[in-house]
């Protein structure tokens, strides 16, 4: 058999990309059903406010077929919280269809028109007549907090959800009595808007006859969506209404979750009986859209006199938003459980607040908790070195887990299966030419600017969303098709699946296609989430493949008269080892009396462990002191994923999440009026994006060490670029700071002003 050039570990091209970037794409707003109603959601120009409202004008208007409000949709359930606390349990608010009497943050839904166009929908909205009584607001956790605050649910004094400790408090309290040393950080990791590129989009059309209803969107998971649209919204059942997810222009978590517009446009189209679309514009992503971070935290280190951790404490509020989203008290929750990181510290305590303000609700965000985790221990990391008159590597070296403590059970009872942490953070130093930095720093102290360099070591777990289920099928032309419940929003899925079926079948991947996102073609399926898709799907696949591949040894052998111990599988032909003698998949396919069943195989796999990817990055950056201005000079990222199932693939995800994370390091913040809660970043004017001039040029390696928790061997690799990097550039801004000016904060984003700011303000103190 000739090699295999598309297996697992070749940097094949992705599949996918020829026809996107021609612009052949088919995305939820390209499906154009005729005679298709268009529809537009009324927003709250307020914060918090009472309302009455009067639509009896605007359902007169030219081409207007439907106005609802809340009245009209008492019967709908509330959008749902999956996630609760296994020891004392909250009872949650609910999260309405639209709102009806009270609105609780700038751009909560009070209205939804359809109309024959979109700008008949338009004038309808300027139509509908709506009485506001401005309430007082309540806008970031810290003001939500105190005495007297404005309350966003009655049910909910103090506007907390609940405060609940996770770790041992008196272990930990015990640590701090012995420390020699204690450092201290507080700390805020700003609320982001996710800005896919894709906003998002839907499209319902009812089928009367069968009372059936077909819901194209671009969702990371058909199944999941409807079955919390069918079973708790729409209060229908889940056959009665089909989930089609075209191409997906990007997702990050949070596409994963059901939102108001998808049961409105069903409502809409049952009873109009015409196909309804809905489209969001930049606006109503901002408005509308879950967001992600947004926590202030607090974070003590108990420190021996020679740097070793002798425990951790940590008080976190998250802010939850106006509701509880999908999985949204879950985040820091969640989070607070791998706040550890690569570290060995026995004793550990966080206290953990989930907090109700009158914004936009808040939900996972690529990574999910576990980047806030990361930036605050590398930051207290940090922080303790300083402390302590150490550099950044040596305590870390000092207190890193190491392979041989593997499995390692951490303080909050995550099991680490594998990892080789002090190895890929000294392949980072050497690659940055760590040693002689302090020569670069003093060169650019001659030209009058401040150079920094900085640490950031991860641990993130992934991979735990649940059992996966993938089919493998022969097709009649020789070909493969996978059909699989993940759902692809840009990683390049239809490549990863197709290689492991080449690395088995020797196949090229333009003949293996990939079914995803069709609740009708699929039966079951989790979606794509938690870097979840190889860890699982791919194992699934993988199997299935395996099996197919047992299937058809057997038949061949029938066929070439032989046992099917003798056969070896590759370039879609099934040879007798050693000879010319083979048969086509095609033929195989195409064999008389061939039951069918044996031309498919299907597999189905979950891991309750997860996987732990973890890695280094590292920063170093440049600061021009007359302009706060900040750039980033170096930046090396050392990973370990376990097995790299394609390079190629691998490092563009990790590319775009370390800027994703740089943007929040140097840019990205969602700001609220103290005031009156309006959101003063709400276009694209305000909010600011990294673009490629912000990047720095990359060096990336991987350190793997083969996961233990699934057969693959993989770790998830799809949030990791996210987790590292915003603690690596702020890391890097401080040691520079510090080194110039005694300055140990900055909080992100580092903008040029606050920079600016900072330095000025140590200026005045010493000029005094």
């Amino acid at each position: 058999m000739a090699p295999i050039k598309f297996g697992v570990g070749q940097s094949v091209l992705r599949k996918e990309d020829d026809a996107l970037i021609r612009g052949r794409g088919r995305y939820t707003d390209d499906h154009a059903p005729q005679p298709a109603m268009h529809a537009l959601v009324l927003r709250s120009p307020h914060a918090h406010a009472n309302f009455t409202i009067n639509a009896s004008k605007a359902r007169g208007l030219p081409g207007v077929g439907m106005i609802l409000t809340g009245e009209d949709v008492r019967d709908l359930g509330s959008l749902p919280c999956l996630f609760n606390l296994e020891v004392n349990p909250f009872t949650g608010p609910p999260y309405p269809i639209l709102a009806e009497g009270e609105v609780r943050h700038v751009g909560d839904a009070v209205a939804f028109v359809v109309a024959e166009t979109i700008d008949q929908a338009r004038d309808a909205i300027e139509a509908i007549e709506v009485n506001w009584t401005p309430l007082p607001a309540a806008i970031g956790v810290a003001n939500a907090v105190k005495q007297g605050a404005p309350q966003v649910w009655p049910d909910h004094p103090g506007n907390v959800l609940f405060d609940v400790s996770i770790g041992d408090k008196k272990a930990t309290d015990a640590a701090f009595e012995k420390a020699k040393v204690v450092a201290e950080i507080s700390i805020v990791n700003p609320r982001v808007v996710t800005n896919f590129m894709e906003t998002r989009a839907a499209v319902c059309e009812y089928d009367a006859k069968r009372d059936h209803l077909t819901l194209t969107v671009g969702s990371q998971g058909s199944h999941r969506l409807r079955e919390i649209l069918c079973g708790m919204v729409l209060k229908i059942p889940q056959e009665k209404m089909r989930v089609i997810c075209p191409d997906v222009g990007g997702g990050f978590g949070t596409k994963l979750f059901p939102y108001r517009e998808y049961a409105l446009i069903a409502v809409a189209a049952r009873k109009l009986r015409k196909p309804v679309k809905w489209a969001a514009d930049r606006s109503d992503h901002f408005m509308g859209d879950a967001q992600g971070r947004d926590n202030v935290t607090t974070a003590r280190m108990a420190l021996a006199e020679d740097g070793r951790f002798l425990g951790m404490d940590v008080d976190l509020m998250g802010d939850m938003g106006a509701y509880l989203s999908t999985f949204g008290p879950y985040i820091p929750h969640g989070g607070a459980g791998m706040l550890p990181g690569l570290y060995d510290i026995q004793a550990f305590h966080c206290r953990v607040r989930t907090v109700f303000t009158h914004t936009v609700p808040v939900d996972a965000y690529r990574g999910a908790g576990r980047p806030e985790a990361a930036y605050v221990v590398e930051r207290l990391v940090d922080a303790s070195a300083r402390k302590l008159g150490m550099t950044p590597d040596a305590i870390r070296r000092k207190n890193f887990i190491s392979p041989r403590a593997m499995p390692y059970k951490t303080a909050t009872g995550k099991v680490y299966d594998s990892g080789d942490f002090t190895a890929h953070m000294k392949r980072a130093m050497e690659i940055a030419n760590w040693r002689e930095f302090p020569k670069r720093a003093k060169a650019a102290k001659k030209q009058g600017l401040v150079r920094g360099i900085g640490l950031a070591t991860y641990v993130e777990v992934c991979g735990t969303m649940g059992e996966e289920t993938a089919n493998v099928r022969l097709d009649p032309n020789g070909d493969v098709t996978i059909s699989i419940g993940t759902q692809s929003t840009g990683q390049g899925h239809q490549t990863a699946y197709a290689q492991l079926v080449a690395e088995q079948f020797g196949l090229a991947p333009e003949r293996i296609r990939v079914i995803q996102g069709d609740t009708d073609l699929i039966p079951t399926g989790l979606g794509t989430g938690g870097s979840s898709a190889i860890p699982t799907g791919g194992v699934c696949v993988e199997r299935a493949t395996r099996e197919l591949g047992k299937s058809l040894r057997e038949i061949a052998a029938e066929a070439l008269e032989t046992s099917s111990s003798d056969l070896e599988i590759g370039e879609g032909a099934v040879r007798i080892a050693g000879t010319d003698r083979l048969i086509t998949f095609a033929d195989l396919a195409k064999r008389p009396g061939v039951d069918p069943s044996k031309l498919n195989a299907s597999a189905t796999f979950t891991s309750a462990d997860g996987t732990y990817p973890n890695g280094t990055h590292l920063a170093e950056v440049e600061i021009d002191p007359v302009t706060g201005i900040i750039k980033i000079i170096n930046y090396v990222i050392v990973d370990d994923f376990g097995v790299t199932l394609n390079p190629l693939l691998l490092e563009g995800q990790i590319h775009g999440g370390a800027m994703q994370g740089i943007g929040q390091a140097l840019m990205e913040q969602a700001v609220y009026s103290s005031n009156d809660g309006q959101l003063v970043t709400g276009t694209f004017m305000d909010y600011a994006l990294p673009r490629a001039a912000d990047g720095p040029s990359f060096v990336f390696e991987t350190h793997n060490v083969p996961c233990k928790t699934n057969p693959l061997g993989v770790k998830g690799a799809g949030e990791a670029g996210a987790i590292g990097s915003c603690p690596a550039v702020v890391n890097a801004i401080i040691d520079g700071l510090w080194r110039e000016y005694k300055i140990d904060h900055i909080d992100m984003p580092a903008t040029p002003e606050r920079v600016w700011i900072a330095i000025r303000e140590h200026q005045r103190r010493h000029s005094l």
